[in-house]
C-alpha cells in the first residue's frame, strides 16, 4: 500500500522537488497540498507547475489536507512548522521536518511531540550529508589535537537563517568526536583585532549568494597539512529525495523522534 503524502509549502523551490518526488515513487502516493493562505496558487492542482494533472487541489487548511493522510513533509519555516506540528498531533499524521533556523525550545517541543507521533526531524535529508556527519565525528576523533576546526558553508541569497542547520549539526559532530559540547567551544563571528585562535574551539564562517543550494566544508586544519571534508548539493533533489524515504520509513512507526541517521541505520 503505498503512503499517502502531504507536502507542505508545495509552491516554493522545495515543495516542487517534493513535488516531483512523490509523483515519480510506485510507493508514494500525493494525497494533499498545503500553502499560505496569501498564495495565487491556492484552489490550482497541485501538478499545474509541472504541466500535471494530479487531482489535488492546493489548500491552506492544514486540517482538510490531512485528514486520512499517513505523513505530512515540510521544509517551510519554523513558526509555520510549529503549526503543522500541533495539526499532526490532532490528527495522528506522521511528520518528516526538514525546516531550519529552530530555536532550543522550539527543538524540545518537537522532542515532546514524538511521545504522541512519530517524526523525523533533521537539518539535511540529503543521503551524502548524513554520512558527512559521521565522517566529521571520526575525523574529529582522530586529529583531535595540533589540529584547528573550522565549518564553512554557502547557500542561496533567499536563506533566511545562519549558520545553517547543517552548519551547526556538522558542528555538534565535531564537538562530539572532541569530547564536548559545541555551545562551550562555538566561535560564530569574528570581526576586529580578536587575538590569536584559541585551540579548541570550532569556527564558523557563513557565505550567502546567488543561487547555491548548498555548499558545506569542515576544515581540520594542522602544522603542515589540511583536511577538508566536503559536500556540496547541485540540486533540490537531494534533499527532497531523502525526505521521501524518510516518510518511508516512518510507516512502520508509531512514536518517538528520529533523524537521517535512523533513517538510513547509521545509528
Amino acid at each position: 500500500m503505498s503512503v499517502k503524502v502531504v507536502i507542505a509549502g508545495v509552491s516554493g523551490r522545495m515543495g516542487h522537488a517534493l513535488l516531483e518526488g512523490v509523483l515519480a515513487d510506485a510507493d508514494l502516493q500525493l494525497y494533499g497540498a498545503l500553502d499560505r493562505t496569501d498564495s495565487p496558487q491556492i484552489g490550482q492542482d497541485a501538478g499545474a507547475q509541472l504541466g500535471k494533472n494530479t487531482g489535488v487541489i492546493i489548500i491552506s487548511d492544514v486540517a482538510a489536507a490531512l485528514k486520512g493522510a499517513d505523513v505530512l513533509v515540510d521544509f517551510t519555516r519554523p513558526e509555520a512548522s510549529l503549526d503543522y506540528l500541533k495539526a499532526c498531533k490532532q490528527a495522528q499524521v506522521k511528520y518528516v521536518i526538514g525546516t531550519t533556523g529552530f530555536t532550543v525550545e522550539q527543538k524540545a517541543t518537537i522532542a515532546k511531540a514524538a511521545k504522541e507521533i512519530a517524526i523525523v526531524f533533521a537539518p539535511n535529508m540529503s543521503v551524502g550529508v548524513t554520512l558527512l556527519i559521521d565522517l566529521v565525528e571520526q575525523a574529529a576523533k582522530v586529529l583531535n589535537e595540533g589540529y584547528d576546526i573550522e565549518v564553512v558553508e554557502m547557500h542561496h541569497r533567499h536563506k533566511v537563517d545562519a549558520p545553517s542547520g547543517t552548519a551547526l549539526r556538522l558542528g555538534e559532530a565535531a564537538a562530539a568526536g572532541l569530547g564536548q559540547d559545541l555551545k562551550d567551544c562555538a566561535i560564530y563571528a569574528r570581526e576586529g583585532v580578536t587575538g590569536e585562535r584559541e585551540a579548541g574551539k570550532i569556527g564558523f564562517a557563513t557565505l550567502r549568494g546567488g543561487d547555491v543550494v548548498g555548499d558545506h566544508t569542515v576544515v581540520f586544519a594542522g602544522i603542515g597539512e589540511r583536511v577538508e571534508i566536503t559536500h556540496k548539493a547541485s540540486s533540490r533533489a537531494t534533499f527532497a529525495l531523502g525526505a521521501l524515504r524518510a516518510a518511508k520509513f516512518l510507516q512502520h512507526k508509531t512514536v518517538g523522534l528520529f533523524d537521517m541517521r535512523d533513517v538510513l541505520k547509521l545509528s
